[in-house]
């Protein structure tokens, strides 16, 4: 045996354990992180405004494993303005508080274009529009989940047909512009929002962006301060149970994504 065949021959002996070992494990789902809101008697006294609806809480949420970020999808007074941002006012950012549906973008002493956040993780960053959001998410390898939030029926759903369809273009254009290029989904929990959504998202040749959405694992509610991340084990446990061995990446959602990828270290590859 030459010398070269010897070395060759150890390494992939040493090499073979830990190769079969991570072969038998599954594949580890796409963790998608979402920011926790609080739960009970007045939350919005409570939030910390932990939504990763920027750069920052982007890049946290890649530092703690995440491969996608859900985020909040508002629109400005009329639907001038797709914007990323939680709260229904302007709870949480510095100046006035008003509905964020009352504002303009970058008009009037009380527009919502530089405001920045107040309090939380994330105090100091400003409100960010859907499309530098979208950027921002490919830029750092995050697939974006958007929640179109219930306020926005003061634009897509108004009665004046030109407002109507501008609004329905700051959430349908921003999509179309990137979707050769970036995986973007999309959904809404107001019930009047979600068949014009499903409707528009389709006629545009965006219905990919409909499905195949992440699936809720949570077992603890969140709350300000954040309940112990071990009360999620249980129902970790059973949807990891539930998901068998899977020959194809899933994808989960959670608002402990830290918690998350270090509890699934060791179960997957």
């Amino acid at each position: 045996m030459t010398a070269a065949s010897a070395v060759l021959l150890c390494c992939t002996l040493q090499a073979g354990p830990a190769d079969a070992a991570a072969a038998a494990l599954p594949l580890c789902p796409t963790v998608f992180g979402h920011g926790g809101y609080p739960t009970g008697a007045d939350p919005w006294d409570r939030d910390q405004v932990r939504q990763p609806n920027h750069p920052t809480g982007l890049a946290q949420q890649k530092s703690w494993g995440a491969g996608g970020v859900e985020g909040d999808l508002q629109l400005t007074r009329d639907g001038t303005k797709g914007v990323m941002w939680h709260n229904t006012t302007t709870n949480g950012l510095t100046g006035t508080r008003k509905p964020v549906t009352e504002l303009w973008w970058a008009t009037g002493a009380d527009q919502l274009k530089g405001r920045t956040i107040t309090r939380g993780p994330y105090k100091g960053e400003t409100v960010h529009t859907f499309r530098a959001w979208l950027d921002d998410a490919k830029a750092k390898n995050i697939t974006p989940l958007v929640e179109l939030k219930g306020e926005a029926e003061q634009s897509l759903l108004n009665s004046d047909a030109a407002i109507r369809e501008r609004a329905w273009a700051e959430v349908v254009a921003p999509m179309k512009e990137r979707i050769a290029s970036q995986k973007i989904m999309m959904y809404t929990h107001d019930s009047a929002l979600k068949p014009e959504l499903d409707k528009r998202l389709k006629a545009a040749g965006l219905g990919a962006a409909l499905t195949g959405h992440p699936s809720w694992i949570d077992g603890v509610d969140w709350e300000e301060p954040p309940p112990a991340a071990a009360g999620n084990h249980a129902a970790w446990q059973a949807a990891w149970t539930r998901l068998g061995s899977p020959t194809t990446r899933v994808s989960v959602a959670t608002s402990y994504t830290k918690d998350l990828t270090a509890w699934l270290k060791g179960k997957c590859v």
